[in-house]
């Protein structure tokens, strides 16, 4: 259950970062609040996956998660760079994150 809670955080990750972009410095308002209630969710979740899961595991996954996440909704919704090189190391954070998850008795 950890595991999930972890993951569902990481997606919060990625939530409050496009929100971050989305907000423009904080002008914008509805993206500044989708910002405090995204970090918010995901930081409370982390530390609820932190009971059972090692910190430098969980902390890695969590942000691995919403560095993959944030650079994937870039692509695909901003139409940022998908060049092979970029692409490569999405996927050796991807190989990182797993292997956390396999490496870790929980």
């Amino acid at each position: 259950m950890a595991w999930l809670v972890l993951f569902v955080a990481g997606l919060f990750e990625v939530g409050w970062a496009v929100c971050l972009k989305s907000a423009q410095g904080f002008t914008r308002p509805w993206p500044t609040i989708g910002f405090g209630v995204f970090m918010f969710a995901s930081v409370y979740l982390l530390g609820l996956s932190l009971r059972s899961l090692p910190l430098g595991t969980a902390y890695t996954v969590w942000t691995g998660i919403g560095a993959v996440g944030a650079v994937a909704f870039g692509i695909v919704v901003w139409g940022e760079p998908a060049d092979v090189r970029r692409l490569v190391c999405i996927g050796l954070i991807i190989t990182g994150i797993t292997g956390l998850k396999l490496v870790t008795p929980h």
